[in-house]
This record gives structure tokens, sequence and C-alpha cells, in this order.
């Protein structure tokens, strides 16, 4: 074991958040690393609720008006009323992401086992586990291939009398049927939401070096065998028509490769992809357990390495959870172990989702940000018929979630955050990233259209206000409220600050994409003039930036969403070198909402982190940074809302990434917000916009050297402090920066 570069632990998991997770993208498991009974929490993608339904309300463009009206009279509390009637979606809930089922390994005769140990390695992503029982040593290694498309087990002993244990798949009362398929196959299939809901099938079989394996009824049966390989897959009718012919190839071919042959080519193929970024601090504690790592911060150690670690293996998770060809990740990556799960464990758009892609391109995992743009065009067709079956408008629109099917519809009733239409126009400003950092225009011209048909919505859906101002209406700031002239609590809004700040963005990202593409430049010149009209980022008279077109007073002054700051991050309207003013705004809404008890979930305190990075302030993003790990960090190192939710993960990898390289298309800023604390380090393989990869070495707190290699052309600029380096590379050059 290589304790720098693992999470690893002294005692088996007790709770599904003290497992380690394996994942390949399509498949995930959840490892306990029991000595007497081992569990295996599955996962696959596409094992959602139930099939597609139209759920678009069929009475909203009806009362829009009348809506609009109220919101014009000042009538809020009349206005949500009816929204919850004639905005909803009908029905009210989207689809549910679910687990797959559970695996257990039952041993029989195991003694009281000593010098215990697993870990996963992020060389390698595999799990391990290796423990004594009666003298004798007794391994195991656990695995999800991409190129062999399943999860291998691989167990393996010492004593002479070998492994004597039994292996069942379980879905409790939620599958139909389970059994055997002769020739060492078990398995276990049900059906989700009915005739048109999604039919899945998991299937395991085995092999042995030595001794006997039987299948009886639903269980594999071992007798004292020197070595055992399990294979685990699943498919889902979501991909094809015949998922249990698919799972049986699947197991066949990997038989024949072999877990050697299979283990070799899942390391190579996952390095590939993990071993592009390193960032290395000089202090590390790499000889204590991970758990007790993390209880030491939250006495208030520091500890580098572990900040280090957790970098790692949050790209780790992001290879594991989105590969091409797979689902994007939801709320739990892939890894979710209950049938109803928190906030149904699917794709919130109102940030969640898009957090957990921030890493995707600065981290130099591009590939894994195309599941997202695979789902996006699952949407469009279903947005299209959302804007004209609710709103009577062109284009393309989704709310703040979405689900399997790329449903579009709003979801839940709840005010707060269901009536706000802005998920598809968010969504697609990744369309936009992702060609900022590739400058792949076949990407972009494949994608244009829904970077267009998002901005024509709003074309035909914003109206002007009093101010003669461009704005949406009805909309919220997401999941906020503020206080009415009658002290009630109100939700809904003529125009918010972010809506106003993601439409700036959408607008300027569509008319560049028109230039870059040379098409449409009628729309473009359209687009152009109504962005002159969308309201400016105001600064309230508490000096912070403005949330609502108005002063409003805030219910929670120390709420979880911080959306009025979207143009500092992940937007680019606010920024210390163009906007000192909003800059200075944007650190006093910080503070207050700090100062209120803000940042007490995990994604909310990972974009924390972010704000602070793109300000420059190096000791706050990492204050911070020290908070997430200590109150927001479960012992997995998975991000802790609290429930569990993933995007915490990805959110703070992008802002340890943005604490030493933040870049615009022809602009590197390096190590802008690097903390006092990180005297000494190296970065390697960090990606900038224009298509540039940059290493960095730093000591005593100063740049030593930065490395550029061009993938594209590129003419900019690199920025340290007040130094500035001309850069003029062609694609394929080098250059060296020494200080």
């Amino acid at each position: 074991m290589n304790k720098e570069s693992s999470l690893w632990y002294e005692q088996p998991a007790v709770k599904w958040t003290e497992a380690l997770p394996v994942g390949n993208g399509r498949l995930g498991a959840m490892v306990f690393g029991g000595t007497i009974q081992e569990h295996i929490q599955l996962n696959e993608d596409s094992v959602w609720s139930g099939g597609f339904r139209d759920r678009n309300n069929p009475n909203a463009n009806e009362f829009l008006a009348e809506i609009r009206s109220m919101m014009k009279e000042g009538k809020i509390p009349e206005a949500e009323a009816l929204s919850r009637y004639a905005l909803t979606g009908t029905p009210e809930f989207q689809r549910t992401y679910q687990t797959l089922g559970d695996l257990f390994l039952t041993f029989q005769n195991m003694p009281e086992p000593s010098d215990y140990k697993r870990w996963l390695s992020l060389d390698e992503a595999v799990v391990f586990t290796e423990f004594k029982a009666g003298g004798f040593l007794y391994t195991r290694e656990v695995l999800a291939s991409a190129p062999a498309n399943v999860i291998t087990i691989k167990l393996t002993t010492e004593n002479p009398d070998g492994l004597s244990f039994d292996v069942r798949l379980v879905r409790n009362r939620f599958c139909e049927n389970t059994g055997s398929l002769g020739d060492g196959i078990v398995f276990f299939n049900g059906t989700n939401g009915g005739a048109n809901g999604i039919t899945f099938y998991c299937v395991m079989t085995g092999e042995i070096t030595g001794g006997q394996m039987q299948t009886i009824g639903e269980y594999l049966i071992f007798r004292n065998a020197r070595e055992v390989t399990l294979y685990i897959t699943a498919a889902t009718s979501f991909r094809c028509d015949d998922p249990l012919s698919e799972c049986k190839t699947i197991l066949q071919n990997a038989k024949a490769k072999s877990y050697s042959n299979i283990k070799v080519d899942h390391i190579d193929d996952y390095q590939k992809l993990e071993r592009r970024v390193s960032i290395c601090l000089s202090e590390s504690k790499c000889a204590i357990p991970t758990d007790k790592r993390l209880a030491l911060l939250k006495q208030g150690y520091t500890d580098h390495g572990l900040i280090m670690l957790y970098f790692r293996f949050s790209r780790y998770l992001l290879i594991a959870c989105s590969r091409p060809g797979t689902l994007p990740a939801n709320l739990q990556g892939i890894w979710c172990n209950e049938f109803i799960s928190p906030w149904d464990s699917k794709y919130t758009i109102n940030i969640n989702t898009q957090m957990n892609y921030w890493p995707a391109e600065i981290c130099n995992l591009p590939e894994c940000h195309l599941p997202l743009f695979e789902h996006l065009r699952r949407m469009h067709s279903r947005g299209i018929e959302t804007a004209q079956k609710m709103y009577k408008a062109r284009g393309f629109v989704a709310h703040h979630n979405t689900d399997i099917w790329g449903d579009t519809a709003p979801q839940d009733t709840w005010v707060a955050g269901t009536y706000w239409v802005m998920g598809a126009a968010w969504l697609c400003l990744h369309i936009w990233e992702h060609y900022e950092y590739t400058l792949d225009e076949t990407f972009l011209c494949d994608y244009f259209d829904l970077l267009k048909d998002a901005c024509l919505f709003f074309v035909d859906f914003l109206i002007e206000n009093e101010q003669g101002e461009l704005v949406i209406s009805p909309t919220v700031s997401p999941e906020n409220t503020f206080i009415l002239s009658d002290g009630r609590v109100g939700t809904l809004c003529e125009g918010c600050a972010m809506d106003g700040q993601i439409l700036t963005e959408l607008f300027d990202a569509c008319i560049q994409a028109c230039r870059v593409l040379n098409r449409e430049n009628d729309f473009a010149l359209l687009l152009t003039n109504l962005r002159t009209k969308l309201p400016p980022i105001r600064i309230g008279k508490n000096g912070g930036i403005m949330e609502w077109i108005s002063e409003k007073e805030e219910a929670e002054p120390g709420h979880r969403h911080m959306s009025h700051l979207f143009a500092l991050f992940p937007g680019k309207g606010i920024s210390p070198e163009d906007t000192p003013e909003l800059s200075q705004a944007a650190r006093k809404t910080l503070t207050l909402r700090l100062t209120n008890g803000g940042g007490h979930t995990g994604w909310s305190r990972a974009w924390i982190i972010n704000f602070w990075a793109k300000l420059g302030d190096g000791n706050e993003a990492n204050k911070n940074l020290y908070e997430l790990l200590r109150h927001s960090t479960l012992p997995n190192l998975f991000d802790d809302h609290p429930p569990f939710q993933i995007d915490g993960n990805f959110g703070a990898a992008a802002a340890i990434a943005h604490m030493l390289v933040q870049s615009t298309v022809n602009t590197i800023y390096l190590l802008k917000a690097i903390p006092e604390e990180w005297q000494n380090g190296t970065a390697t393989g960090l990606n900038a916009k224009g298509g540039l990869i940059i290493d960095l070495s730093w000591k005593e707190g100063k740049l030593q050297n930065a490395r550029f290699y061009a993938k594209h052309n590129y003419n900019g600029t690199a920025v340290y402090g007040k130094e500035i380096k001309s850069l003029c590379l062609a694609k394929g050059e080098e250059a060296l920066w020494q200080l």
C-alpha cells in the first residue's frame, strides 16, 4: 500500500459513508471490507424508477399573464398560490435514481481477524482489504473496469484449507425474480414503473483455483478454494433491448479475458486520465489512517497532505462516475444505496449538477464532461415541448431539476425552487466553457443548436419592467426568500440578480459562437440588442451585491445559496482586475453571508472557496477549505450536505485548482490565490482556456517557474503578481517562464 496515494483504514466500514467507492462510469460499488461478512453495495447508472411521462402543465400559459399581473401589483402570496396550480408539473415528481442492490459474501469458520487494513489506491483505482485470521493472510481486491464493463472481486488466502463462503445478490422486495441461470451464474431482475419503465438485470458468475463451486437457489457457494474471482455486471432496457443477453455476453468476455488481464487494462485505462494532473504540497501525514487524519483536522490541526489527497480523490470520483457514453454524475455521482434517496438522487440544475462539472476542464478531464452534453441533447427535445406547451414560446427551457429522460417540466410544488426557468440556460454555458478550454469547433458546431435554442426561449419569455429592463417573471433567486411589507415571507419575484447574470453570459456565449462558426449573424445582432436591456449588477445599501432587482430584506441572511454572486463564479462578470468596485461588493456579500451562518452545507462551502479564489484571497479560500473538511466531510471523504452529496467534492477540487491557475481565453493568472500556508509545492497538467496545459513550481510562497504547453496556437499573457509574460505559441510548442 502506498499510503501517500491511498484512503486507508484500520477497521471495516460500519456505515455506508465509511465504505470505499469504485466505478467505471456506468457501474458503481461501495466496498465495506467486512471480514466474516463482506458487503458490497451496487449501482448501475440507468436504474431509475420509471419511464418518461409528459408532465407539462396544460394550464400554464392560460394563467401566466394573470400571475405576471399579480407580480406587478405586488400580490406575491396570491401569485405564488396560483403558480402552485398552474406552473407545477403534472404529476408533480420526476423519476428517481435507485440503488441496484447489494452483494453479500458470508464466510464459514473465519477466526477473529488481526492486522486489518483496507484501502482505496488512487494509483490503481482498486479497493484492497487485507487481514490475518488464524495466522493466515487473507486478501481481497475490488475494481470496476471500464474496458471490461464489469465489477470484479478477487479473493485469495494463504490458509491451506482455502476459502469457504457463499455469495448472494440481493434487492430485497424490489425485484421480480432471483435465481440461477445455470453454468454458475446467478441473477436478479425487475422492471420499474410499469410497461414503459426500465427493465434491469444484475448478473454474477465466479471462477476458482482449487476447491469447489456450486449453485444452489440464488447462491454461489465456494468450498476450500485457494483463489476465487467474482464477475458482476448489470444492464437495463434504457440502453439495450435484451439486458439479460447483454449481461451474459459481458460476463462471458470477462471470464475469457481473466482477472489479471482485466486488472492490467483497468489500471492502464484509469491512469491515462488520472495521471494527467498532480498537485503536491510539502507536508504529508500519510502514516496516519484517513479517518484519524480527518479527526485531527476537526481538532484544529492542519494537514496539507490530506488536502492533496482530497483533491486527488475528487478527480478519482469524476473519472469513476462520468465517462463518455454514461449518464452524467447525479447528486450522488453514481453511488446511491436507497430506493428513494434524498432529493431523488437525480439532477438538480440550479447549481448542483453544474458544480459536479466545475473541475472537468481545469483538472484536465474534458472527456468526463461529455456525459453532461449528451444528457443536454436528451433534454433538448423535451425542453422544446415544455417551452411550447407551458409558455407558448420558442426555444428550449428547463427548470430546476431533470431526470434520466431529460424531463424539463417543473419538479415539486416548492415555490423557492420550482418556478425557475434558468436550468437549461445555465447548463448550456458548459458548452461554451468546454469550447473555451478545448477550442473544438466541431464540438461547438454540434451543440450550437442547444445554445441558440436556450437563448431563443428568452427572446420570447422576457418582459419589460417599469424601469425598461428585460426581466423574467415570475422567477425566484434559487431557494432564497425575503420579507414582504406585511411581515410575511415571499419568494416569487419579477427579476433577480442571478437571472440577469446568467442571461448576460448566455447571450455573450451565443454571440461569440456565432462569430466563431460564422453563422446566425442576425440572431447574434438580436441578442446584442437584448443584452443591453438586461438589468445591471447592482450594489445595495448594505454594500453588497443586490440579490433582487429592488432592495429586499432577506428572511435568511445566512442562506446556503449565493445566487447573486454567479457573476463572480462560475461567471465572468465580476473580477478584481476588471470590476474592482463590484469585487469589493462581492467580498462584502460573502462576509455578510458567512457572519450569519452561511456555508453550512458542503456544496455551499465549496462554492465559497471558489469565490475567495476568484477574489484572489488565498488565505480565506484555505480557511474555508478547512471548514469543508472539518464540518462537511464524511469518513470516506465524501462530501456531506448533510446527507451525502458529491457536488462538494467536485466544487472543492475545482477551487483548489483555481487557487493555483485561473484563466480567460487570453490571460492566465498564476498562483493568484495561493495561501500563505502553501509555502512550497508543484502542480502539473492543469488546463487553461485557450488550449494550454500548465506546470508550476513554487518555493517559499513565490513562483519559481511555469511551463506552458500549447494544444492549439496561443497568443496571450501570463500574469504572476505584477510580473507579465507574453506567450505566442504554435500548436505543440512549449515555453518556460523562470523567475
